[in-house]
């Protein structure tokens, strides 16, 4: 996966698009009855921490070299420590806590705003320069975000199926805006160390901050009641959403700039909006109630605002400019 040919890394970036829209509506499915949000995301960081750890333990072994495990320098410990707790503490748990309170619409929506945050945690952090279209862009991406924030506001308390609510949508918006803190932060460990090794240290700081937030969900899992169906749903989530995504981005990211990861977060709606259609035909979820004109209208100011913010004039989608 050459750096002047990233191919495998957009197809990676894809798979993980792909991975996380059956994530808003597999976990949505099983919280908060099945499994508190909390609680899960220690099931998550737990169970995706030891298939780190596993992973770099048979890399080794393999390979006959234990130097997988590599030395980090002590002046790069605050970029892991931030990573950690903006890329899975309150990354996961924002995101959990606001899917069980809103609709995986409005989710996958309000999460398409990440490449502004990346933009703007890109100046403050690394000076970089955000020009007159940029700033209209933030303008409008966020008064979409805006005007769908107050439209959930208004249906919250009423007979709304799908649940969606200002509060869960805000959890969802700070979660994006933690995930671009993450995406930028990673990105000079990216350069420094293998993959594998700042994921599983990313991992092991984040369930540090997790842990003692929702392990009392945790224990209250009623694990002799879980159906196949639930089992196979939190397998999905460890397994896909946490294992397998998290380490195709973080390969992603070593090679492409954070804002083409970010870019890839407008996979997510569409593919939601396909996965709740199919389901809605099926009779198996009427998440598809939330779609209507105002959300419509919400939806083209926020991708207008994050097209304008993530791809300049001459900007060449397969090898991007930093």
């Amino acid at each position: 996966m050459a750096r002047d040919n990233p191919i495998a890394a957009h197809l990676a970036l894809f798979i993980v698009g792909a991975i996380y829209a059956g994530n808003y509506v597999v976990a949505k499915g099983i919280m908060p009855d099945v499994v508190g949000p909390s609680g899960f995301i220690v099931l998550r960081v737990v169970g995706g921490s030891a298939m780190f750890l596993l992973t770099m333990a048979l890399t080794g072994f393999f390979k006959r070299d234990l130097r997988i495990f590599e030395k980090i320098d002590r002046q790069d410990w605050w970029r892991f420590i931030a990573s950690g707790l903006s890329g899975v503490a309150i990354n996961q748990l924002c995101f959990f806590n606001g899917l069980s309170l809103t609709s995986p619409i409005n989710a996958s929506l309000i999460m398409t705003i990440t490449p502004i945050f990346v933009l703007i945690v890109s100046s403050v952090l690394l000076g970089s320069i955000i020009t007159k279209r940029k700033l209209i862009g933030i303008f409008i991406g966020g008064l979409g975000a805006a005007m769908l924030l107050m439209y959930s506001t208004e249906y919250t308390g009423t007979d709304n199926t799908s649940g969606t609510s200002m509060l869960g949508d805000t959890f969802i918006l700070i979660n994006a805006l933690s995930y671009g803190i993450y995406l930028v932060v990673a990105k000079p460990l990216m350069q420094k160390y293998r993959p594998l090794t700042v994921i599983t240290w990313v991992f092991i700081i984040g369930t540090v901050f997790v842990l003692p937030i929702g392990w009392n969900q945790t224990t209250q899992i009623m694990w002799s009641e879980l159906t196949s169906s639930h089992i196979r749903s939190i397998a999905y989530v460890i397994l896909g959403t946490t294992f397998l995504a998290y380490l195709l981005n973080i390969i992603a990211l070593k090679r492409v700039a954070p804002v083409v990861v970010s870019i890839y977060i407008y996979l997510q709606p569409l593919l939601v909006l396909v996965l709740v259609g199919v389901l809605a035909l099926l009779g198996a979820s009427e998440y598809h109630k939330d779609l209507n004109l105002m959300t419509g209208v919400c939806t083209v100011a926020i991708f207008t605002g994050v097209w304008l913010v993530s791809v300049p004039r001459g900007w060449k989608m397969m090898g991007g400019k930093s």
